[in-house]
């Protein structure tokens, strides 16, 4: 931001603040993400894969500066591969989900490819949510978005795993289940090839579908309509990466402010860091969106790097996703999201008044590890370091601190009799470190882009030492890398406890565009 001095009639009064914002808005894996407005506040959801708890929901007040309010699933119920039992969900779980609200009701519609569609209601946003109820009991289907018309009908619409074509079904008035096979009103393979992600919309009479197509990291929007909502459409590329470095810019959700201004969220794909949030302004010219900057007299425009906040707010904002955690609550702060459900008999924020207590369960590595703790990146560089307090460990027990991906990477301390020893790793490798003679000890990993630096202190933050090589980081499950804490045992018998005083998240710079 920067201040200006505005003059009136030769007269200076105060200074006034320039009301712009700089894209990503987010610097962060809220991958296709969908908002609404509910009166002053807007509220963004996101996917979230085997991650739980699921579904993400932030709150802004301008569209700008968001923070983390809770999530909508506490639990993966629909299989037991969710709890890590007979098999896993990597990869799985809550694809793109949609959000609506409609008489005084909050409805969040998400897909599991392997089961289904579902929903959860609230009658607030910070919840109870409802228990997920399957609207449509079949595998295969993703990015469903419900719409509500003038005169009461309910529509369901979706698309199939690899996406398309666009399916269209009628829906019970409570939004609970489909009433019929569902029909086909959108597939043009040519044109519009992997054609996902709808939302549709109604204004001025037509029904307007907002798709991306082309996929994650190349495609780019597309907006179609009709006078009625089965068709037959016609449709616009309404936002392509251009001249600019935005990749992919594509799949999200048009929202108004409440005098009615037009923008479009959406997201970017950005290495490591995986799906990123943009904002763009968005105006209507014969009935059509034209979104972003676009030259004169075109339809197709390109995002932008910065613009006006939405609202023009006399003051700024100073809300930001949570990152740090002094573990002070009996409940985890919204940032943290479990790899897969969690076994809660085998955590806890009360044994230790200040501590997050971890338990091992036993597991053969990382990945098959019940109790992983992890959050989304929200800066392109930062450091993360966590306190650690290895009293409880009993032999077998690891426990540490990783950028947690398929080929993860990080510190970890094994203890094997009264030994503890540290180890640099990026699976499948191993380097070890030195041995661990105290129980307070700091891990640390730095992240500039998609490197990871690891390191660690004996003397309780005052010094680290580096341990193991740069690392390269990498997407995978469609998610970005994750900071992670973990613990688990190679043992069957009790791998005693680590008890996590504090993780302090740093920011360090500022992200680029």
């Amino acid at each position: 931001m920067s201040v200006g001095v505005v003059t009136i009639s030769s007269q200076v009064v105060r200074p006034a603040v320039e009301e712009t914002y700089r894209n990503p808005i987010l610097f962060a894996d809220y991958s296709d993400p969908d908002v609404i407005r509910d009166g002053a506040n807007y509220y963004l959801i996101a996917s979230s894969f085997h991650f739980v708890p699921g579904i993400p929901i932030l709150q802004s007040t301008d569209l700008v500066h968001w923070t983390i309010v809770g999530h909508v699933v506490q639990r993966l119920e629909m299989d037991q591969s969710y709890n890590m039992i007979g098999g896993n969900r990597y990869g799985g779980g809550v694809w793109a989900p949609s959000i609506r609200k409609h008489e005084g009701l909050f409805y969040v519609y998400f897909p599991t490819p392997k089961e289904g569609i579902f929903v959860s209601t609230a009658t607030s946003i910070a919840g109870p949510w409802s228990a997920p109820v399957a609207v449509i009991d079949q595998a295969g289907l993703e990015d469903p978005c419900p719409f509500w018309d003038d005169d009461g009908k309910a529509y369901l619409i979706h698309s199939k795993v690899g996406a398309g074509p666009l399916i269209l079904h009628r829906m019970s008035a409570d939004g609970k289940h489909v009433l019929d096979e569902g029909r086909v009103i959108v597939e043009d393979r040519e044109n519009l090839p992997v054609l996902e992600g709808p939302k549709i919309y109604k204004r001025n009479g037509y029904y307007y579908i907002f798709a991306p197509f082309g996929g994650v990291g190349t495609g780019s929007q597309a907006v179609l309509r009709s006078r009625n909502i089965y068709g037959p459409y016609e449709h616009r590329v309404v936002l392509v990466e251009g001249s600019t470095d935005v990749n992919g810019p594509h799949q999200g959700a048009y929202v108004e402010t409440p005098d009615g201004e037009g923008w479009f969220v959406h997201f970017q794909s950005r290495g490591a860091h995986g799906r990123i949030v943009h904002l763009e302004p968005v105006r209507w010219q014969d009935d059509w969106p034209i979104i972003g900057e676009a030259e004169n007299g075109a339809t197709t425009g390109e995002p932008v790097p910065s613009d006006p906040i939405p609202g023009h707010p006399s003051t700024i904002s100073q809300s930001q996703p949570q990152t740090s955690d002094e573990f002070n609550s009996e409940q985890l702060s919204p940032q943290w999201e479990w790899n897969h459900n969690p076994d809660d008999a085998h955590w806890s924020l009360t044994a230790r008044y200040g501590y997050l207590r971890l338990i091992p369960m036993p597991a053969e590595g990382l990945l098959d590890a019940r109790n992983t703790l992890t959050q989304s990146m929200q800066s392109n560089s930062f450091e993360f370091t966590v306190r650690m307090d290895l009293t409880g460990m009993k032999t077998g027990a690891c426990t540490g601190l990783a950028m947690f991906e398929k080929s993860a990477s990080g510190l970890e301390i094994m203890q094997s009799g009264n030994e503890r020893r540290l180890s640099y790793f990026h699976l499948p490798n191993r380097t070890q470190g030195p041995s661990i003679s105290q129980n307070i000890l700091q891990l640390r990993v730095q992240v500039d882009r998609d490197e990871a630096r690891y390191s660690y202190s004996l003397d309780d933050g005052r010094s680290f030492q580096p341990l193991g090589a740069a690392t390269q980081i990498k997407p995978s499950w469609w998610k970005g890398a994750r900071p992670a804490l973990f613990a688990y045992t190679t043992e069957s018998t009790s791998s005693g406890f680590v008890d996590l005083d504090w993780v302090h998240n740093r920011p360090l710079g500022n992200n680029p565009f």
